[in-house]
């Protein structure tokens, strides 16, 4: 009843186009669904996500959801996402992504699941890791233990868009750590991100987990430039 209250006065809306969702809606409307530029990198092992790794770091795995283009849908809910509070992007992308990720046979025998870690200060200015939103309903739905401080940030990077070759690896150089001191306990784990830039953070943590035993690394990402 409260629910229906709120929603009479401050009706949902899509967080794609703002457009009124319909009752059977959630998140984003039917029509911006539909235009979603959906990668099909699950059915493709060599994606061009997979083929951006080449030389830098051994993937069992990578692939993203969608494509990101400047001014387009994708890039509205991930600053939705990200920066305006609206954390239930995060688990409707992720719970759409798991529905892909399903039909990967090679995913299947995967241990557990570690979100790209925010550092503290910007996880108290967010009040949350979308990462691990996304991560934390993929793991939901393939029935997968989500390890939230597994992976810890210790430096504030500056984001990685903003800088060259050089300055993105100095950047990251020892910015994660592993935050657990137990024995052995994963072999596969499938690494969780929401954008994909330059793929410089990905490899320092895919670095930081093979250094701790972690042998096989899938990665996944909700998005990533490219397409049309």
């Amino acid at each position: 009843m409260i629910k229906n209250l709120i929603d009479l006065f401050f009706p949902p809306v899509c967080s794609g186009c703002h457009a009124l969702l319909l009752s059977n809606e959630k998140v984003i409307c039917t029509q911006c669904r539909h235009q979603l530029p959906q990668t099909n990198h699950h059915l493709l092992p060599e994606n061009e996500a997979y083929k951006k790794f080449y030389g830098r770091i051994p993937l069992e795995h990578s692939s993203a959801f969608l494509y990101f283009h400047k001014k387009g849908i994708v890039q509205e809910l991930i600053h939705n996402l990200k920066y305006r509070g609206q954390q239930e992007i995060g688990t409707q992308l992720g719970h759409w992504y798991a529905e892909d990720l399903k039909n990967c046979a090679h995913l299947s025998n995967v241990d557990a699941i570690i979100p790209v870690p925010l550092h503290t200060k910007r996880w108290r200015k967010r009040g949350y890791n979308q990462a691990e939103l996304l991560a934390l309903e993929i793991g939901k739905q393939l029935g997968l233990r989500v390890e939230n401080n597994w992976l810890i940030r210790t430096k504030n990077t500056v984001p990685q868009k903003l800088l060259n070759g050089q300055e993105r690896r100095n950047n990251l150089k020892k910015a994660f750590i592993i935050g657990r001191n137990d024995v052995k306990l994963y072999d596969r784990i499938i690494l969780v991100d929401d954008i994909y830039t330059t793929g410089s953070t990905i490899e320092a943590c895919a670095r930081a987990l093979r250094a701790s035993g972690i042998s096989r690394i899938y990665f996944v990402v909700i998005c990533m430039t490219g397409g049309r």
